[in-house]
C-alpha cells in the first residue's frame, strides 16, 4: 500500500500516476509551525485585540470571530494616492528581521515522517490580497482601470517581497510544498476581467512559481473563490493544485480543461461547518461532492479552507470518514 504522501505524488503525475485512491482532504499534509517570518507579518493576530501589521494595516480579530480581518477604510487606508504609492508603502525587510530564530521551525521539520507526509507552508496574503489591505477594496479595482501603470509597480514590489519569502522559507525549511493564498473573485463572479488579470498579475505570478519549481517545490494555490475563466492561465503559470475549488465553478468543466496538469482540490461546501450541522448533513455533502466529481481527472476532494482544519473538529473528522468510506468502496482502500 502507498503512504498518503506517495499516494498523493502519485496523482501528481496525472496521466502517468497509479494513485491507489483518492488523496482525503488535508490528511496527507504537515504543516512547518514556528518560523520567524510567520511571526513577524502575523504574530499580531491575537483573538480579542486590535493592531496594525507590518505594513500598517489596521488588524481586527474579534473574540466571537473565527480568524483575524484587515479593516480599511479611506481614513485609515495606508495608501492615499496611488500615483505616490512608494511614499507610503514599506514592505518588511525580510532579510534583515528574520535572518535569525529558525531553529524552532527546522526542529520541527525533523519531527515529520517524510516517507508518510508532505511537509508545507502557507503563505497568507497574495499579492493582490495584500494591495486590498493597503487601499480599500474599491480604490483597488478602480486603481487597475484608472492607473494601471502605477498599480503595475506596486504588484512587482509586492512581488519581490513575497519573492524574497518563498526564497527564505526554501532555503531555511525545505518544504515539499508552499500554499500560496490569493482569492482573485467572489463566490459567483471575478474580481476583475480575464484581460485585467492577465496584464497585472500573470507574470508576477509565474515569476514566483517559476522559482518554486526550481526548487523542486510543488506549488498549491489557495482561491475559494470564483476562478474558473483563469484555470488554463493558472496552469500556465504553474500551479500544480488549485486548492479551495468552490462547486459554484463548474468543476466538471474545468476538469475536462486541464484536469491533466493541475489537480483540483475541495469541492465539498463549506457551509457545512457549522455547530448546528448534523453528521447526515455534513456526509450527504461530502458524498454529493464525491459523487458528482470523484471520477474525474484530477479531482481531490476536500473542504475548501486553505489550511488543515475546521471550525468545528468534528465536521472534518466526519468529512474525512466519509472520503475514507468512497475510497473503500470503490478502490478497496483508503489512505490517510
Amino acid at each position: 500500500m502507498l503512504t498518503p504522501k506517495e499516494n498523493l505524488l502519485e496523482a501528481l503525475k496525472f496521466d502517468k500516476g497509479r494513485p491507489e485512491c483518492l488523496p482525503n482532504d488535508w490528511t496527507m499534509c504537515r504543516g512547518i509551525a514556528g518560523d520567524p517570518i510567520f511571526k513577524l507579518v502575523r504574530g499580531n493576530r491575537v483573538r480579542g485585540t486590535e493592531s496594525f501589521d507590518q505594513w500598517g494595516t489596521k488588524i481586527l480579530f474579534p473574540e466571537d470571530a473565527p480568524a483575524a480581518v484587515p479593516y480599511v477604510t479611506p481614513e485609515n487606508q495606508v495608501i492615499k494616492d496611488i500615483t505616490e504609492w512608494q511614499k507610503y508603502v514599506k514592505a518588511p525587510d525580510l532579510r534583515a528581521k528574520c535572518s535569525e530564530g529558525w531553529e524552532a521551525a527546522i526542529e520541527n521539520v525533523k519531527k515529520i515522517d517524510h516517507d508518510k507526509h508532505v511537509s508545507m507552508v502557507i503563505m497568507g496574503t497574495g499579492i493582490f490580497e495584500q494591495l486590498h489591505m493597503l487601499m480599500t477594496f474599491e480604490d483597488t479595482l478602480m486603481n487597475m482601470l484608472l492607473e494601471p501603470e502605477a498599480m503595475q509597480d506596486l504588484i512587482d514590489y509586492i512581488c519581490e517581497y513575497r519573492l524574497t519569502y518563498m526564497q527564505m522559507i526554501v532555503e531555511n525549511l525545505h518544504p515539499d510544498m508552499i500554499v500560496s493564498h490569493d482569492d482573485w473573485g467572489s463566490r459567483s463572479n471575478l474580481f476583475f476581467s480575464l484581460d485585467t488579470w492577465r496584464e497585472l498579475f500573470k507574470e508576477p505570478y509565474k515569476k514566483l512559481y517559476d522559482y518554486l519549481h526550481s526548487e523542486n517545490v510543488i506549488v498549491m494555490h489557495h482561491g475559494d473563490s470564483y476562478m474558473e475563466p483563469l484555470v488554463e492561465d493558472m496552469a500556465d503559470i504553474g500551479v500544480d493544485i488549485w486548492q479551495g475549488v468552490l462547486n459554484t465553478n463548474n468543476i466538471a468543466a474545468i476538469s475536462e480543461k486541464v484536469g491533466d496538469r493541475m489537480l483540483l482540490m475541495g469541492g465539498v461546501d463549506s457551509v457545512i461547518d457549522r455547530a448546528d450541522a448534523t453528521e447526515e448533513e455534513i456526509r450527504k455533502e461530502t458524498r454529493r461532492a464525491l459523487d458528482e466529481y470523484g471520477k474525474l481527472k484530477g479531482f481531490w476532494p476536500g473542504i475548501t479552507y486553505g489550511g488543515p482544519g475546521t471550525i468545528y473538529p468534528e465536521v472534518g473528522a466526519t468529512i474525512i470518514d466519509e472520503i475514507n468510506k468512497y475510497n473503500m468502496e470503490h478502490y478497496g482502500v483508503a489512505i490517510y
